[in-house]
């Protein structure tokens, strides 16, 4: 079965947490990408930042993306997933978790994002299903 290292979107750059939320929708504009891993100062995984992360907790809420920073909106520890865990794994950890992405960490560091559609493409159908049911659910 494919690992994450076979299946993830490598080269996954970071938001800084002491960076403006509008530097990394800027940055995800660019890389047409979905969502950035935070990094702290330390070079430490500090969370995931998503598009409906930015509309919901900055914009809906009136706050400026200008001067938000965007490890004000990391949540508790970051939801990863080791670089040569297999799908299957990758799958219970996103059901559990109920994240469609996961960066994926080969020692203590980041390697690349595995989303939902690249675990999709790495299941047999039936299992496609139980994913896709499991995240669309609350």
């Amino acid at each position: 079965m494919a690992t994450a290292r076979e299946i993830m979107t490598e080269g996954a750059e970071c938001v800084g947490a002491e960076e403006p939320v509008l530097l990394a929708a800027r940055k995800m504009t660019e890389m047409g990408v979905g969502a950035l891993p935070i990094c702290g100062t330390d070079d430490k995984l500090k969370g995931v930042l998503t598009d409906r992360d930015i509309v919901i907790k900055v914009l809906g809420v009136g706050k400026d993306p200008a001067s938000t920073k965007a490890g004000e909106l990391a949540q508790g520890e970051a939801v990863t997933i080791g670089a040569d865990d297999d799908a299957t794994e990758i799958m219970r950890t996103m059901k559990a978790h109920k994240v469609r992405r996961l960066p994926v960490i080969d020692g203590h560091r980041l390697v690349g994002m595995v989303a939902q559609a690249d675990v999709a493409r790495a299941l047999p159908d039936p299992q496609v299903g139980d994913l896709l049911e499991a995240l669309s659910t609350d």
